[in-house]
């Protein structure tokens, strides 16, 4: 069957991307094909048609190119690879067909475009490649430019693409996926070749035209981390099929200089997005962020992601914050600059691949215009970090003064109109535009002329892009059309016609149009490469704007928060009073949060059992204490009146119910596999925070479970414990765990009520109060009733004659004859003791008596 030359050329440009979907420009629309077209018609709702008429059918479904953007979003939103073919060569110059090529391949990691993109997120394109024990990973953020590439032991894989979280990420074709991919990140297949050693070196040397990267700081234990930066580079030649010259430098990620959080701790702690809907309102990031430019959001979002660990560096950051908070009128007018300011990161990430509009150089050049202004009013500043980005703001005052010279106030976002180089900028084209607006006056001076000289008053010139230039004689004065008029068209009610003279005039006109249009480009393009030259100071400046507007954002938050400077030790306490949660705080209101104190660590205990009702803040309570310490580690200031805050190298999160079915797992079997984690990796140093352990199984299953996790914390590890429960029995534990105290949330009962207080205090709970929840939720009062039966019954069983669980009392309060703890413990119990040390020989029968009926007493308490 033959086929024509433009469905060769369309096969031609599918077969280099066959696992594409591949927009193929045709005049005005992209146009999709074959199975393509069926894909794109589901998805995007387009009518589906055929191109032949014939037997044999082609499917086919397009849309309007100026709809791109719309579209593209659905494709990539679906999991598609999108791949863009375009006309490369003027129609009015080409002989023969249009040439066209695939001018880049859009994926989930590798979106550039403002209106796909989130302004206030990153979106990051990751490569993993592990081996028995360790993983590389290397990130990237095609938009802005950042690379990053670090590797990690292979069982921390799955936390550190819980912090970065890829929009995409690549594997070799010949490994296994990477473990515990994010939900939503697309997995693409990469050739094994594209990982390996000497593929990837060259790669990256040639892109950074080193002939090394020892420069880069990464080494001998380093390869899997550089193969993956490799592939992902590749991955981008691949794809972009454009300069990535703002990819400036890769950096190796340094694992200890951040606290670690994984994956577990994220998702419960809430930090960037909420657990019910994935939404970044109502997370701890969308209470705090308080930055006006959509760089200062992303990087905001990257610092709570990666806490510091160094004192000197977060004092350093609040050293920033708390100048800023004894300045309120300085953040005033420095929000005033800030919010002028464009999002200088993408925007030269744009310039850099070719993709930046006339509108774009015109927001560089006003963002270039708040420099100064910005720069004088941080310059002066004790704290060195303000300082330090007064000194990085560099004006690029040659490049503004380009600008400003070259285009007007208003810029379009298609270059190729013209109308956005300024007059006088460039006297060739001044020129041409004198031409073309006077061929125009000479037009309206021409139909006067014209209308005289016939006779006709009602004479007028017009104009189409089909026929061009024309005199236009109604019918009725068709009698008065002079000789020399060449009659071109009929219309309705008139007559259309030419004369040499309004042709020659025509051709001069257009061509200075055209030509006007063609050096306006040619403009334009000069000035993208004079921006493009200026790209390391432009990124250099963002990245110091966004710094600027994260700290004057932190210090606008403690201000009108009330929030304190915490100060940071290197001991491990937590000193904090009147501390609130961050989230609750915000959301209900000034005033509303009942704050609390806390003393965890030396002599007032490292490890706190929290007991209390259900409802009245045990899970709010032990939260908002690791969000504090996630805060200032960040460098922010923290909602309390006063904290001191020993710095930790893992905050660990153990709360709420979950299950993941997918994989096979319970929401039991989940809470043992989260709690074994942080069994095995939390250190002295880190802050254990869990609510509820063991309440997935059945009672004495789970206490003992929370009873021995409790004893491991505390013996084993020694790390800061915040252990929430509705397991009584566990406050037992007080008299023989030398660091454990008890905290309880305090209530108040009145007649058949309770009022949840929602303070802590030093001491043990003895009720739940589920039955009053109970009630509060609608739950029938039968159901309460026998309920109320029923409790009263287990607790006449299970409670000594002091009104004491039986499976958890002491006899002396020394440990080592605690009934109790000899149920977990590897001892024997202490009446098997006994009977070993008993001489039945020289023992009475009274004497026999007595001392069963001493063990009776005691084992029935």
């Amino acid at each position: 069957m033959l086929v024509s030359p433009m469905m060769q050329q369309y096969e031609d440009a599918k077969a280099a991307c066959p696992d594409a979907l591949l927009l193929f420009r045709m005049g005005d629309f992209y146009e999709l094909f074959h199975e393509d077209a069926r894909e794109a018609a589901r998805v995007l709702g387009l009518a589906l048609t055929s191109r032949d008429k014939g037997e044999k059918r082609t499917p086919m479904a397009g849309f309007p190119y100026h709809q791109l953007d719309a579209y593209l979003g659905k494709l990539i939103a679906a999991g598609f690879r999108v791949a863009i073919c375009e006309q490369v060569e003027d129609a009015k110059a080409a002989k023969g067909l249009v040439r066209r090529e695939v001018t880049r391949i859009v994926t989930a990691g590798t979106v550039t475009d403002d209106a796909l993109l989130d302004p206030r997120t990153c979106n990051f394109l990751a490569a993993v490649l592990e081996n028995d024990t360790q993983a590389g990973i290397a990130w990237v953020e095609l938009s802005t430019g950042k690379f990053q590439a670090a590797c990690f032991p292979r069982a921390r894989l799955s936390d550190e693409l819980a912090r970065i979280a890829p929009a995409e990420c690549l594997a070799s074709e010949e490994a296994r996926a990477p473990s515990a991919l994010g939900e939503g990140v697309r997995l693409t297949r990469r050739p094994a070749w594209s990982f390996s050693d000497d593929i990837a070196r060259n790669v990256l040397c040639k892109h950074f035209a080193v002939s090394t990267l020892d420069g880069f700081g990464f080494e001998d234990g380093d390869t899997l981390a550089v193969c993956a930066a490799g592939a992902v580079l590749g991955y981008l030649v691949e794809t972009q099929k454009a300069s990535l010259a703002h990819i400036q430098a890769l950096a190796r990620y340094s694992p200890g200089a951040t606290l670690e959080i994984d994956g577990a701790t994220r998702r419960s702690l809430e930090i960037t997005c909420t657990l019910r809907d994935g939404a970044r309102a109502g997370s701890l990031l969308g209470v705090i962020d308080r930055t006006v430019t959509a760089m200062g959001s992303r990087l905001l979002a990257d610092w709570l992601a990666n806490p510091l660990v160094a004192a000197s560096a977060i004092d350093k950051r609040l050293d920033a914050v708390a100048e800023l908070v004894a300045e309120p009128a300085l953040c005033d007018v420095l929000v005033d600059h800030l919010r002028a300011v464009y999002d200088l990161e993408r925007l030269v990430a744009r310039v850099v691949t070719l993709r930046a509009s006339p509108r774009d150089l015109s927001f560089v050049c006003r963002t270039l215009a708040r420099l100064p202004q910005v720069k004088a009013k941080i310059a002066a500043r004790h704290s060195a970090l303000l300082t330090a980005i007064e000194g990085r703001l560099d004006l690029c005052c040659e490049l503004r003064a380009s600008l400003e010279r070259a285009l007007a106030d208003e810029c379009p976002l298609v270059s190729r109109e013209g109308g956005f180089i300024r007059d006088g900028y460039s006297s060739e084209l001044d020129g041409l535009r004198d031409l073309t607006s006077g061929g125009k006056r000479w037009i309206a001076e021409y139909q006067a002329a014209e209308a005289e000289r016939s006779g006709i008053a009602n004479l007028k010139v017009g104009f189409n892009k089909v026929f061009g230039y024309y005199l236009e004689v109604t019918h009725a004065r068709g009698s008065s059309v002079p000789g020399h008029y060449i009659r071109k068209q009929t219309v309705k009610n008139a007559e259309r016609y030419i004369t040499p003279e309004l042709k020659e005039h025509e051709e001069r006109v257009l061509a200075a149009d055209e030509q006007a249009r063609e050096l306006e480009y040619t403009l334009f393009c000069q000035l993208r490469e004079e921006v493009a030259a200026h790209a390391p100071r432009l990124q250099r400046t963002a990245g110091a704007l966004a710094e600027l507007d994260v700290l004057v954002g932190l210090a606008d938050l403690a201000r009108k928060r009330g929030y304190c400077r915490p100060t940071m030790v290197e001991e491990s306490i937590l000193q904090i009073v009147d501390g609130r949660h961050p989230v609750l705080d915000s959301l209900i209101g000034q005033g509303a949060f009942v704050p609390n104190d806390l003393c965890c660590g030396g002599a007032d205990g490292f490890s706190l059992l929290v007991t209390g009702p259900n409802m009245a803040g045990k899970s709010t309570f032990i939260r908002q204490v690791a969000l504090m310490t996630l805060l200032a580690q960040m460098g922010s200031f923290v909602p309390a009146r006063s904290a001191t805050i020993g710095i930790a190298d893992r905050i660990f999160a153990r709360v709420g119910a979950s299950d993941e079915l997918a994989r096979g797992q319970s929401t039991f079997m989940v809470e043992m596999t989260e709690t074994a984690r942080i069994l095995n990796l939390a250190t002295p140093r880190s802050l254990v925070i869990l609510d509820e352990i063991g309440r997935g199984t059945s009672t004495y299953d789970g206490l003992s479970l929370a009873w021995a996790v409790v004893e491991f914390l505390h013996d084993r590890v020694g790390c800061r414990t915040l252990f929430a429960t509705h397991y009584h029995e566990l406050t037992q534990l007080a008299g023989v765990l030398t660091g454990l105290r008890n905290l309880n949330v305090a209530v108040r009962e009145w007649e058949d009520d309770v009022v949840f207080l929602h303070k802590i205090l030093p001491g043990a709970a003895d009720k739940s109060y589920g039955i009053h929840v109970a009630r509060l939720a609608g739950v029938p009062g039968w159901v309460l009733e026998r309920a109320k039966q029923i409790l009263a019954q287990l607790e006449n069983e299970h409670l000594d004659a002091k009104g004491r669980a039986k499976l958890a009392r002491t006899n002396s309060g020394s440990r080592a004859n605690d009934l109790q703890l000899s149920l977990f413990a590897a001892e024997e119990h202490p009446m098997i003791e006994a009977l070993r040390l008993l001489q039945l020989d020289e023992t009475s029968p009274r004497a026999a008596h007595d001392w069963l009926a001493e063990w009776k007493e005691r084992i029935r308490g």
